[in-house]
């Protein structure tokens, strides 16, 4: 692959390498171009316990990166008029959340833009304490279902009126994965895995719990600055099992596959794929080394002055837990970086990012 492709995979692989042994990041990393692959390299331990090396068909938590999975799947329903984006969202969840703002619709739920307290606020500025307040108060191994995040969040006042302006928000996701049963009779598990993952040829990808026994699962790993050792697991650290808001389980193809399978339209029709990927609105008012950052469908979009997409995708962080998935429109690139250490895989990710940008 040449420059004008994107990147030399040489410039690739030094990013890569040297961030792995600077910061110590451990996962994998994967890149492909429509669908071949360029680069896939794997560092680090998925069993520090075990003595188990990570590989490039390690599986790990993908975090918030499932959003972008429970939109699709919303979409989908759109697509088959069983669900309009300007619907009301509390025609759909009245058994769950009666009282929710009526004006609040399904696009609202989708963009971020609804206005809902979150059933944990992440752009808190003290977001560790308030994080270990709520874990003190209600134990996370009961979050193991949509239903099961309800009582953190249905009785929050509205931070702002649905529309005004976007706010990173976990709830409206949980809120959709409800609106996702109540639509198809199914789980949302098995909506996801049967319409989402089969149809993308996400072979590895599934919704193991923490205290699962999936096979070839790396454990995560936070590093604690007060522990007498340099590692511990996040299983009392972060939720059990996955929600519409995040906690999937995929291999590093397995996401590749999902970003060349929606840009490709085999997961949505040409119209929907259209509107999918098209940013929606501004996540903030300032630029972030130098781009326009904005939200869509599940899609976080970054725009370069000419307002042209440079990239889009979605990051996903918990304790133990760091992904990313990007897509370089203008290279035809897609990009998986999967982690089992707390926020390891965000220098990767900007890495491989300058390497394909030429910064």
């Amino acid at each position: 692959m040449t420059r004008a492709d994107g990147c030399d995979p040489a410039r690739l692989e030094e990013a890569v390498t040297e961030v792995a042994a600077e910061k110590g990041f451990s996962g994998t990393v994967r890149v492909t171009r429509r669908g071949e692959p360029v680069l896939a390299r794997a560092f680090g331990m998925a069993s520090r316990r075990w003595s188990v090396p990570n590989s490039c068909d390690t599986r790990f938590r993908v975090a918030s990166v499932s959003k972008t999975f429970t939109a699709v799947a919303v979409l989908q329903l759109v697509e088959r008029k069983q669900v309009r984006l300007d619907d009301a969202l509390v025609d759909f969840v009245k058994d769950h959340m009666p009282r929710l703002d009526p004006r609040v619709t399904v696009r609202h739920a989708l963009t971020m833009t609804a206005g809902i307290g979150d059933w944990f606020e992440e752009g808190s500025d003290d977001w560790a304490a308030e994080w270990a307040a709520l874990t003190s108060s209600h134990p996370l191994y009961l979050l193991r279902s949509n239903k099961d995040y309800l009582p953190l969040f249905t009785g929050k006042q509205s931070h702002f009126p649905p529309g005004e302006r976007h706010l990173y928000n976990g709830a409206g996701y949980i809120l959709l994965g409800l609106l996702i049963e109540s639509v198809t009779g199914r789980s949302y598990e098995e909506v996801v895995a049967e319409d989402v993952f089969a149809r993308a040829g996400m072979g590895t990808a599934g919704f193991w719990a923490l205290d699962d026994l999936g096979p070839d699962i790396a454990e995560g790993y936070l590093t604690p600055a007060d522990s007498p050792t340099p590692y511990r697991t996040n299983h009392y650290a972060t939720t059990p099992a996955a929600a519409a808001d995040g906690g999937a389980v995929c291999a590093a193809a397995d996401l590749t596959a999902f970003a060349d399978a929606l840009r490709g339209g085999r997961l949505l029709n040409e119209e929907t794929t259209r509107l999918a990927l098209t940013p929606q609105v501004d996540e903030r008012e300032e630029k972030v080394r130098g781009y326009r950052w904005m939200y869509g469908f599940g899609l976080t979009h970054i725009l370069d002055d000419e307002g042209t997409v440079v990239r889009w995708g979605h990051t996903g962080e918990e304790d133990g837990v760091s992904a990313r998935l990007y897509h370089y429109p203008r290279h035809g690139l897609d990009v998986a970086v999967l982690g089992n250490i707390s926020w390891c895989a965000g220098d990767m990710g900007w890495a491989v990012h300058d390497a394909v940008e030429g910064a």
